[in-house]
């Protein structure tokens, strides 16, 4: 049997098809449709294309689904409030399992990854948004409404930067990637890129630079006073950010009882998404 990973993106849809080894067979990418039928009808369209024969199919996507079916908190404003499972089923007329992107990616990295051989793994994805999971021994741990691990939205500066949840002050309105742009524009009165500006290293760039290593060390604090996890994988765009394993892990120890938690880049790289959502539709995690 062989298994078919979906890793539901805001930019991209990817999927890949691995075998009982692991390997990856086959892959593909698509632009994320705008709309929700589109979303539904591109995931139905790409496991068409890549399945093989008896498969498994698992989804990996942001938010969680409610027990009554619809996706919330999700910062992929398409599926939001939406039955997606129910419609990926009835599309593709296959059993799926569905859970949240950041989580995909965590038991992916824990269980072949940067996380491997780890007894508690705590998975970060830093990009669009900010999401994050918990492994414990292999397992996701996934909490009484499946948001354990979403430091995202913990609150970093209270009556802070409003968040598309309704809220102020959470650490994705500080440390994602708009978040990180918006700040640059502020502070300097240019537009660029967060890989610009990291490459270029502008006038402005030292002091910007300073506030995220701040906002990311203090945010993840709060994580490793209550998880204390032996190790955080490093995941999304923001995760070639260099400075965040050394000045990063700087300050997430100067800010934390226990000090020292490594932080390290993940080994699987744009794969882990798919991987994990792949061992999560075969009930492998």
């Amino acid at each position: 049997m062989n298994f078919i990973g979906i890793d539901l993106g805001g930019t991209k849809i990817e999927g890949a098809l691995l075998d009982q080894d692991r390997t990856i067979l086959e892959r593909r990418r698509v632009p994320t449709p705008r709309d929700y039928d589109g979303i539904v009808r591109a995931i139905r369209d790409m496991v068409g294309r890549i399945g093989r024969g008896d498969c498994t199919l698992g989804v990996g996507a942001p938010g969680t689904t409610a027990a009554d079916g619809l996706i919330t908190n999700s910062n992929t404003r398409a599926i939001q409030g939406m039955p997606l499972l129910r419609d990926l089923r009835e599309a593709t007329g296959m059993d799926i399992r569905m859970g949240n992107d950041a989580d995909c990616f965590t038991a992916a990295e824990a269980g072949g990854g940067a996380g491997a051989g780890f007894e508690t793994v705590f998975g970060v994805i830093m990009g669009t948004g900010v999401g994050g999971g918990l492994a414990v021994r292999g397992h996701m741990v996934r909490g009484r409404t499946g948001g354990a691990g979403e430091w995202g939205h913990s609150t970093l500066y209270p009556g802070g930067n409003r968040c598309w949840c309704g809220r102020r002050g959470c650490v994705e309105t500080y440390i994602s990637g708009p978040a990180l742009e918006r700040r640059w524009e502020q502070e300097t009165g240019s537009e660029m890129s967060v890989p610009d500006i990291i490459s270029a290293e502008p006038p402005g760039f030292a002091a910007w630079r300073d506030g995220m290593v701040r906002d990311f060390g203090l945010a993840l604090a709060g994580v490793v006073q209550v998880v204390d996890p032996d190790v955080i994988v490093l995941g999304g765009g923001l995760s070639n950010i260099s400075f965040l394993y050394d000045m990063g892990a700087a300050a997430l120890h100067q800010n934390t009882l226990q000090g020292g938690t490594p932080i390290l880049r993940n080994a699987l790289g744009d794969s882990a998404g798919v991987v994990g959502a792949a061992l999560l539709g075969a009930g492998a995690v």
